[in-house]
């Protein structure tokens, strides 16, 4: 291999399985449209409350389902065979879309029916995503699991770049109605992707029993610290920097340029997230995981911390081009902004990158669609309780959640690595 394809995407894994190849794209096509509506119904509750608080509760509304769907889900996962409950999750997430799309059609809609389906369509989102990261290593030879992670890293980086941005684009021409319908059309590559697999029927020897399943879980994470750090990190990175709340606020008064801007400023982070796949080549060879995933995870803080500074410097009107407004947009703010995003889209990428690859390498198969589901409970309940924090931070003030996460962030990884050194000096060839 020469120096330059060193550097970029390994794409080994679409050669090596056709269904791992089916499975990616299908969930490409269905995340952004699940990104529209994700980015949608923020807009539409913002719309209708003027309230950033009211606009987080979205994701706190989707915790408690969330974190069913994690913990109970991924015994199913573990018990059943796992392309028939990543189907049947995928209808569920359709129907919730398609009754918030009659609502809209209807302007019948108000905050509790969109924080309730909402819901609704995260707990199948959470379930279809802990069934597909549990097939993958049943998929693909374990020396190709870091590549896999970063094909799906750029699968999550362009949902997140494209969605929010068409998502902005589409409300403010058209309205909120065909952007739900949208996601109803493009979700069905999901069902797609999944149809393609073959059959994935339990392990032998797989606990049956619900609660003693869970028991097992919890028992094997506290019994391998390094499997246990990787979701302590992502917790706390996701716990205190996650400012998507504020983009409809930043968009509205700070920045300005209104739903156009808040789906950029979205949109940003999944840019360096698919640029960092891109150019991945080199990174998905470190075999010092945990190292990476500390490392990424403090460099996440630190530009957290910057989109802080832009937010404050011009809330305060000391950025040049003052305070913006729906109707006028600060462009060198939005471009700073944009930068920081894209700073914390690529080293989140970094992280997600080996967190996935240490849970398909190291945990057994019987145990792995709980392992997935806890884990999946954390990217996802995770944002739920960031976005609770920014809700009240930000009754302070809007630059303020950013600003204070991101050096908590970086404050608390330093000492986890102090405490817990096992996880930052793991070697995945040891």
């Amino acid at each position: 291999m020469s120096d330059r394809r060193g550097f970029l995407l390994d794409t080994r894994p679409f050669t090596a399985s056709r269904h791992f190849t089916w499975m990616w794209l299908g969930a490409l096509v269905a995340g952004v449209g699940n990104a529209l509506t994700a980015v949608a119904v923020g807009l539409h509750v913002y719309e209708l409350t003027h309230s950033t608080f009211a606009v987080s509760m979205v994701g706190v509304a989707a915790l408690v389902p969330t974190l069913f769907a994690g913990l109970y889900g991924g015994t199913i996962v573990d018990r059943f065979d796992r392309r028939l409950v990543a189907l049947a999750s995928a209808v569920l997430a359709w129907l919730a879309t398609a009754a918030i799309l009659l609502l809209a059609m209807l302007e019948r809609e108000t905050i509790w029916s969109l924080y309730v389906l909402s819901a609704l369509n995260a707990m199948g989102a959470t379930l279809v995503s802990a069934s597909r990261q549990a097939i993958i290593p049943n998929l693909l030879e374990p020396e190709l699991l870091p590549a896999a992670g970063a094909l799906n890293g750029m699968s999550m980086g362009l949902v997140v770049t494209l969605g929010p941005a068409l998502a902005g684009l589409l409300v403010a021409r058209h309205g909120f109605a065909i952007t739900y319908g949208l996601d109803l059309l493009l979700f069905c590559g999901a069902f797609l992707g999944l149809a393609a697999l073959p059959p994935m029927p339990p392990e032998p020897g797989a606990e049956h029993k619900t609660w003693a399943a869970i028991r097992e879980s919890f028992r094997y994470i506290r019994a391998t610290p390094v499997v246990a750090m990787s979701f302590i990190v992502d917790i706390v990175a996701m716990t205190l920097g996650n400012p998507r709340s504020l983009f409809p606020a930043l968009g509205a008064v700070v920045i300005g340029g209104g739903a156009v801007t808040a789906g950029l400023l979205a949109a940003s982070s999944a840019i360096g997230a698919v640029l960092c796949s891109l150019f991945s080549g080199r990174i998905v060879g470190w075999k010092r995981h945990g190292r990476a995933v500390n490392l990424s995870v403090i460099a996440y803080g630190l530009f957290t911390v910057g989109l802080g500074i832009v937010a404050l410097l011009v809330h305060t009107g000391h950025w040049p081009g003052g305070v913006g407004s729906p109707d006028r947009l600060n462009h060198s703010a939005l471009a700073a902004a944009m930068l920081m995003l894209f700073g914390m889209g690529a080293s989140d990428n970094v992280s997600a990158i080996f967190r996935n690859t240490i849970l398909q390498q190291a945990v057994p198969d019987r145990i792995r669609g709980r392992m997935q589901g806890i884990y999946i409970m954390v990217v996802t309940g995770g944002p739920r309780l960031g976005d609770l924090f920014v809700g009240l931070v930000a009754l302070g003030a809007v630059w303020a959640p950013p600003l204070v996460g991101g050096l908590a962030i970086a404050a608390v990884v330093a000492a986890l690595i102090r405490l817990v050194p096992v996880f930052h000096h793991y070697d995945a060839t040891a």
